[in-house]
């Protein structure tokens, strides 16, 4: 199922949560939603799960807008739970078997087992970790055509972090088109093909991860103390972000990185190496919109 998101704006009051967001999510992909705390993600998923009336804008899903139907093959992780506190795990499942078709207990089960989950224990005695792990197995025992997941591994111990990673990279292969909201990038980077960057509500960066990370190269110097002059690479239009850690200095280019790297040499690195960037390096370059080095010199 595809997801459209056209010219999106939500206001509350005066404030504006998200700012004309266009957005093409194609079938089958993983998209990653990033941005600081507050750029307008959650409000985001609000608008497309219908938890909030967009101000303006439309979003679509398969070129439809959205349909109670709709949600029999739409599934949400929220960031904050949305658990019953007096039911337990059990009394989840079965409710969930009872709203949805496609609901596959022999999966959930499956799934149940794989968290370490007690059928028996009520909500109000589970840990955040245990909240998120079966807030993820309702999701995923439904068998959506589209999953919009906010913080999926909240809470969770680093093997069921790679657990969910890799539930949300299976259902991909197979056709299933996923929104994906994490703090944790890295885990982002592992799965999402495509991303977008949030800042005050509107879309600092877009594109592939692939072609993202091909645009730019990291040049990487160490020196021999930490007043090395860095001689005017502020005014190179080939520089786009300057960070300066003691003797470490990096620089995100956009091109000429091999030249850059030689003058480096020449003033008087005592190693240079050029890296690709990570998806890390791509959030926080749009973010913080570049960071120049004349303000490192001040630091």
């Amino acid at each position: 199922m595809s997801i459209s998101i056209d010219h999106l704006t939500k206001r509350f009051g005066k404030f504006t949560a998200v700012d004309d967001v266009s957005i093409e999510i194609p079938t089958g992909s993983v998209f990653g939603l990033l941005g600081p705390n507050g750029a307008g993600k959650t409000s985001t998923f609000k608008c497309m799960l219908g938890l909030a009336a967009p101000t303006s804008g439309t979003v679509r899903f398969d070129g439809k807008s959205l349909q109670p139907q709709t949600f029999e093959h739409l599934a949400c992780v929220p960031e904050r739970s949305a658990l019953y506190e007096w039911m337990t795990a059990a009394e989840h499942l079965e409710m969930q078997k009872r709203a949805f078709k496609r609901y596959n207990e022999k999966r959930a089960d499956e799934l149940m087992q794989l968290f370490s989950l007690d059928p028996r224990k009520r909500v109000r005695a589970m840990s955040k970790g245990m909240r998120t792990a079966l807030s993820v197995v309702l999701a995923f025992a439904i068998e959506p055509q589209t999953m919009v997941l906010d913080e999926p591994t909240s809470g969770l111990d680093p093997v069921n972090q790679r657990s969910v990673l890799k539930l949300i990279i299976d259902a991909s292969a197979q056709g299933t088109t996923i929104v994906l909201s994490s703090h944790q990038i890295g885990q982002v980077e592992r799965a999402a093909d495509h991303i977008a960057v949030l800042k005050g509500g509107r879309i600092a960066l877009a594109g592939a991860v692939d072609d993202l990370k091909a645009e730019s190269k990291i040049v990487e110097a160490i020196f021999e103390s930490d007043t090395a002059a860095l001689n005017g690479l502020s005014s190179d239009a080939r520089i786009t972000r300057v960070e300066k850690t003691g003797r470490i200095l990096r620089l995100t280019v956009s091109a000429g990185s091999d030249q850059l790297a030689g003058q480096l040499t020449s003033m008087g690195a005592q190693s240079v190496r050029i890296v690709d960037l990570n998806l890390e390096d791509i959030f926080l370059n749009a973010v913080d919109g570049g960071q120049t080095a004349d303000i490192v010199e001040q630091v």
